[in-house]
């Protein structure tokens, strides 16, 4: 079984030669992965072997929509290095500046421009309701709501938790949890 360790997501128009480029750069075979999550959307990969660990690991573009273009590193058993996941990040960043495409998200983050933020709707309507969701008043204790880890980078939860703060529901949040948040975000 195929498992993600570093996920891209751009948009923009891939031209037939920036498409052939990327195609060419990264040494992806013209067939679309067939297992994994997200295998029906995939286009292109390439299998190779991680010199680190061993690991069978899975470079793959896929085609979400008309506009919407995934990079994708998969890994089969032992998670990639640090430094390979590193690697490959700097190169899916790059790529995605080449090609003129617009950085949506990258999961894990780890700054800030790495983190997807929804524009405003206009409406009150959030994830996490009109009302404070969670039984927490320890901030520790939210991360893993916020689909981080408790090591994220710390501008990456600065992000998440003013996405978090500007939500109705926020408060209701309870007062020891607000001022925990506030106290983050200073620095403290």
């Amino acid at each position: 079984m195929l498992w993600p360790a570093l996920r891209a997501l751009s948009r923009g128009e891939l031209t037939p030669d920036r498409l052939r480029w990327l195609l060419q750069n990264f040494q992806l075979e013209e067939t679309p992965r067939t297992e994994g999550p997200g295998s029906a959307a995939s286009i292109a990969h390439r299998s190779f072997t991680d010199p680190e660990s061993g690991t069978r690991l899975v470079l793959d573009l896929s085609r979400i929509n008309e506009a919407g273009w995934v990079f994708a590193l998969f890994h089969d058993g032992e998670r990639p290095s640090d430094a390979a996941v590193a690697q490959y990040r700097t190169l899916f960043r790059d790529a995605i500046a080449r090609l003129e495409l617009d950085l949506v998200e990258i999961t894990p983050a780890v700054t800030a421009d790495e983190v997807f933020v929804p524009a405003p709707s206009g409406t009150t309507e959030v994830a996490s309701g009109a009302h404070w969701p969670l039984p927490y008043e320890d901030l520790e204790r939210v991360w893993s709501h916020l689909g981080l880890r408790a090591n994220a980078p710390r501008e990456v939860k600065e992000v998440r938790l003013r996405e978090l703060m500007a939500t109705p529901a926020w408060s209701d949040a309870p007062e020891a949890l607000r001022h925990q948040a506030t106290e983050f975000l200073r620095g403290s």
